[in-house]
């Protein structure tokens, strides 16, 4: 039995799946559907926000002085509530003075009161502010709603799938799940592990000797300088709250896009005679079409009008012309133009729609295009968001949940980000994958040799609020080259994606992922196959003799399975039959001077060839 199996039998057995008779449209994301007229919680969902949440608590205990507000009012619970506190609080005797605790409802922070309840006792500790807010019973619906968002204290709590919409949209880290005193019990014996976990490693630190000693007051020190402005908040995608089921309030959303994408890239390495964004993926796809028919059905569904710009090379210009031809009759408006010519530039935008731009070395170029009346036009045709789309990424996504959320919160800065290595299930308690990160811990090279001793890959998908490019542009500090540059902008966040949504195209071992059985194309955007179990994709490396696309043609009778496969080296003269599987690691070296042919089915799994008897 897998570690994953464990964990959601544990969940079941706390009936944290079963939710109540009716479902908000905001919860439906993390429901399975309706059984015995009652929502049933998909408690993969429930596991992915429940680490999340754990995450975020660990990282606030790294500071000694932080402080939890702890909010129950079913008694039910309080002897379970009550034994966390007790345990939390002798973690750290600094913590236990400046620990909150609630029995009943939240009320003034700054001037606490005293209350009486016929059922109910309420204890303040001192007025200290509260760091985050933990609710395990948001039914009683307590005004300490309103009042952490109006401080801006984040809350942690359990959500069930009738939470109205203006609590849930109030709660930062939601934990979907049916409030049972099982489930309690085993949300505050995972937050005790959590904090207990991190004290640990804190000890162990501080144990090492002189130096760690040392870097501890250099950071200490550096907290007053105001360090916190090298730091990235990374937040999960899963924890995004889904785009509104109102039509109307959507296409209101979405009217505020642009979209721009970059196509000066050539194919000319893999030996593709154009740009790398006609270059065919799958079916007869190429990156462009991709990115079209995403588009395309977003303004059919919504009746909104969301423009893709190109920017394209001198190079690669006259391709493009061509080959936009085809989409002549489809609902999109596209605009390309070689890259400097700002007259032409500014009588497109000044036609209206949506423009989407890519966090690429491009920036240079974006910036001269805000430098001139362009911007000023689209913030008179009521434009305020931008996605700029990386060249490279085949999997990019025009995400109306990433634009929600940008426009919830007042974020001018998001760059999408992708973590170098999966987490387990057997370690989400202590992962790292959550809260505010170094820009140490991120790089934008996904190569596998450059990404050990980072935790993130800046996927150069950017999204900007264009009036703060107003406020900024023109200023010798504005640059988007870099993740470092979001220190500028007064709220920048990170958004963790997914694998799947990071895949780029820059070799042939990157074609054969795409054009394998492990992805396939819904709507203009990758799906993974359900089938594959590991998070990451495996990793592929053809030799020089598959280098360019005709040469990788003839070698590949027809595309491997891969689904299974965790990494494969081909080096040397290597063709391939029909209906091959690869799993596990394989690799197949050729002998010098020597073709070697995978017959048609040949099945390998983690194997090593060298000639045509090892198969």
């Amino acid at each position: 039995m897998t570690i994953h199996s464990v964990v959601i039998q544990k969940l079941l057995t706390t009936n944290a799946h079963i939710g109540r008779q009716v479902a908000t449209h905001h919860f439906k994301q993390f429901t399975y559907g309706f059984r015995n007229r009652q929502a049933i919680i998909d408690s993969d969902k429930t596991l992915i926000c429940l680490r999340s949440a754990l995450n975020f608590l660990s990282y606030l205990s790294r500071d000694p002085s932080s402080s939890f507000l702890f909010i129950n009012t079913n008694p039910l619970f309080q002897p379970i509530v009550d034994e966390m506190t007790t345990r939390v609080s002798s973690l750290s005797p600094e913590r236990a003075s400046s620990l909150w605790k609630l029995r009943g409802f939240l009320t003034n922070s700054f001037s606490p009161k005293k209350f009486r309840s016929r059922h109910k006792k309420l204890v303040f500790a001192p007025t200290k502010m509260p760091d985050c807010v933990v609710i395990f019973d948001t039914e009683r619906k307590s005004s300490v709603f309103l009042e952490a968002e109006r401080l801006g204290i984040p809350i942690v709590a359990l959500v069930d799938s009738s939470m109205p919409w203006e609590y849930y949209r109030k709660v930062t880290y939601p934990i979907p799940a049916n409030d049972s005193v099982q489930f309690v019990y085993l949300v505050c014996n995972m937050i005790t592990k959590c904090l207990m976990l991190e004290k640990k490693k804190k000890d162990g630190a501080k144990g090492i000797g002189t130096k760690a000693t040392t870097e501890d007051k250099v950071e200490s020190a550096g907290e007053s300088e105001g360090t916190a402005s090298d730091e990235v908040l990374v937040v999960p995608y899963d924890s995004l709250v889904p785009l509104s089921d109102d039509i109307a309030e959507s296409k209101q959303l979405l009217d505020k896009l642009v979209v721009v994408k970059f196509n000066g890239a050539s194919g000319k390495s893999m030996g593709f005679g154009g740009p790398k964004s006609l270059m065919e993926v799958k079916n007869g796809s190429t990156p462009l079409d991709l990115i079209v028919n995403q588009i395309q059905l977003l303004n059919s569904k919504y009746g909104c009008n969301i423009p893709l710009f190109l920017m394209n090379s001198s190079s690669t210009h006259n391709d493009i012309l061509k080959v936009l031809e085809k989409y002549s009759s489809s609902e999109i408006d596209i605009h390309p133009f070689e890259q400097g010519e700002q007259t032409q530039l500014e009588s497109i935008f000044g036609e209206g729609g949506e423009d989407e731009w890519q966090s690429s070395n491009h920036g240079d170029q974006f910036l001269s295009l805000m430098n001139g009346a362009t911007l000023d036009v689209l913030l008179s045709q009521g434009k305020e968001y931008a996605l700029v789309v990386n060249p490279d990424n085949v999997a990019s996504v025009v995400d109306p949940k990433i634009l929600n959320h940008l426009a919830q919160n007042s974020i001018e800065y998001c760059s999408e980000v992708m973590p170098t290595t999966s987490t387990g299930l057997i370690n989400f308690m202590a992962s790292s994958l959550q809260g505010k990160f170094k820009l140490e811990d991120f790089t934008s090279d996904h190569t596998q040799k450059f990404v050990k001793g980072f935790k993130f890959i800046d996927t150069r998908n950017l999204w900007l609020d264009l009036k703060a490019i107003k406020r900024l542009v023109g200023t010798t500090a504005l640059s988007l080259n870099s993740l470092s540059n979001s220190k500028i902008f007064e709220k920048s966040v990170g958004i963790s994606i997914p694998h799947s949504r990071f895949l780029p195209l820059n070799s042939t071992s990157d074609l054969l992922l795409l054009q394998s059985d492990l992805y396939s194309f819904n709507e203009g955007i990758l799906v993974r196959n359900d089938e594959r179990v590991s998070p990451s994709d495996p990793h592929i490396d053809l030799g020089p003799e598959f280098e360019k696309i005709n040469e990788f043609k003839r070698r590949f009778t027809t595309i491997p399975s891969i689904v299974k496969l965790d990494s494969l080296e081909v080096a040397g003269d290597v063709w391939f039959g029909a209906d091959v599987v690869l799993k596990g690691n394989v690799i197949i070296d050729a002998n010098p001077g020597l073709p070697l042919r995978i017959p048609d089915g040949a099945v390998l799994e983690d194997e090593e060839i060298n000639s045509p008897a090892d198969i």
